[in-house]
């Protein structure tokens, strides 16, 4: 499954907003009921990334989504982004 991000605000280590789309791997937009994804997922999905210093070398990091029109849907998009960061945190612990 491919995504696009537009980003609507950067504020370095502190917060991203962007909108999220489902996409080809060329980027083109799709739409995720013409990808066989449920009902009540929007075609645009606001995020809001927030950064909180905890310590030296350590951060809280809180994703929000926002749009979806159904608990099952929310569900599904917070399994898919455990997933994500779970590869991320993985990610970070190979670079020590």
């Amino acid at each position: 499954m491919f995504n696009t991000w537009t980003y609507q605000k950067i504020d370095s280590l502190e917060r991203i907003e962007f909108i999220l789309n489902f996409s080809d791997k060329d980027g083109n937009k799709l739409s995720p009921a013409k990808m066989g994804l449920p009902p009540g997922i929007p075609e645009d999905v606001p995020h809001v990334i927030v950064f909180k210093k905890l310590g030296e070398n350590k951060t809280e990091m809180t994703v929000t989504e926002y749009g979806y029109a159904s608990q099952e849907t929310v569900n599904m998009s917070k399994s898919g982004l455990d997933q994500c960061l779970d590869k991320m945190a993985a990610s970070f612990k190979n670079q020590k």
